[in-house]
């Protein structure tokens, strides 16, 4: 009986013993055992290992419509730190931005105004002018997050509006006092932490704050949970306490503290929900940590340190076994894989010395991450968006 000819279950168990390498090579014996290769099924073991496949730690394929030999060729690249660099958009204002990919479009923010610009499939640059323009701050957008239906901003002005992206619809919140360093939004909640020492909850269907929460310093990042039943805040750690709270939706009541060690201006930028139970973090101390709210909450389930001891200012993952970080050094993205403790590969994306990289943001329909520079008071048509 020839290879091809055996049963389709016996060939994904003698396949599930090949790796990467291996299949590739079995791919090129003719066009029967090609196709039967060239199946998600074959790759799906064998991504789930790999950086930024899109196969979550627990089994979901977030870029379903790209075949898994390709994602795992890419990978590859990606540990290997081979690449092609594009510039898909200059522009020449010295302002500070904050941006974020959704799918084909990049939203951009400068001054008080975001732009939304979509790719052109032809050559994949994007387009010069933006096909939206969202505004209404007084002073400079802070940060901003993208929902299904609302691109929702904070500002120096204190203010947050709520954009309906079909609709063209803007809803104005009024609370803080003092910028709006942070916000996370899901599910028509949104959380908003400022430099005023508070942090307020609100919902979607009121212009005033649901609940306002007293804190002892400024806030500098936040995050809600996947399960909508608790949030998370990071603070400057100016005083002697943890800068790490997590807090209840319902009550508005903080439910435990992370961490013990910390020093005195330690403070959080920047963290992000991988699962319900774990969390990262990045901050002024140059660590990445990973929180697993299961265990005790004194001590940090692993952690991986900035080589160059340099603030990090942004943090994602592919929700696997991948980390970019943006610290202040030189404008630099590092990849970390989780299991090791040596960052992968580094990425420089400026070259002044004053250029920190303050956003990281995955595409969801690429393979490719977006790396800006926030190079504030430098001249963007010599320091451009690139996308690695």
């Amino acid at each position: 009986m020839l290879f091809s000819q055996l049963p389709e279950d016996v060939l994904y168990q003698i396949l599930s013993y090949l790796d990467y390498r291996s299949l590739s090579r079995l791919s090129q014996v003719c066009k029967t055992i090609y196709h039967f290769v060239n199946r998600d099924a074959v790759w799906k073991k064998i991504a789930k290992d790999f950086l930024n496949t899109g196969i979550t730690r627990n089994g979901t394929d977030i870029y379903h419509h790209i075949p898994l030999k390709e994602r795992v060729k890419i990978a590859q690249n990606w540990c290997d730190g081979v690449c092609n660099r594009a510039v898909p958009l200059k522009w020449k204002t010295k302002l500070l931005p904050w941006v974020q990919l959704d799918r084909d479009m990049l939203f951009l923010s400068q001054a008080a105004v975001i732009g939304g610009y979509s790719l052109c499939q032809d050559s994949g640059r994007l387009h010069r002018n933006p096909f939206e323009i969202y505004s209404g701050h007084k002073g400079d957008v802070c940060r901003f997050v993208l929902t299904d239906a609302h691109l929702i901003s904070g500002g120096s002005d204190g203010k947050i509006l709520v954009h309906h992206r079909r609709r063209g619809v803007m809803l104005e919140l009024s609370g803080h006092n003092q910028e709006v360093n942070c916000l996370d939004s899901k599910d028509g909640l949104i959380i908003s932490g400022s430099r005023d020492r508070t942090a307020r909850i609100w919902t979607l269907t009121s212009s005033c704050p649901r609940d306002t929460i007293a804190m002892q310093d400024r806030v500098w990042s936040v995050a809600i949970s996947p399960t909508l039943s608790s949030f998370v805040t990071g603070t400057a750690c100016c005083e002697n306490f943890s800068p790490l709270s997590i807090w209840d939706v319902e009550r508005s009541e903080c439910v435990c503290i992370l961490g013990s060690q910390f020093r005195r201006g330690a403070g959080v930028l920047d963290m992000v929900f991988e699962s319900p139970f774990q969390l990262f973090t990045c901050g002024y101390d140059t660590f990445i940590r990973l929180w697993d709210l299961r265990l005790s909450p004194r001590k940090c389930a692993m952690e991986w340190e900035e080589p160059h001891d340099s603030a990090l200012y942004c943090i994602q993952t592919d929700g696997n076994h991948m980390i970019a970080s943006g610290s202040s050094y030189y404008g630099v993205v590092r990849l970390w894989d989780k299991r090791q403790t040596r960052c992968l590969q580094l990425i420089k994306i400026s070259q002044p010395a004053s250029s920190p990289v303050y956003c990281l943001r995955f595409s969801s329909s690429h393979l490719y991450a977006a790396l800006a520079t926030a190079l504030h008071s430098l001249d963007f048509s010599q320091n451009p968006i690139y996308i690695r």
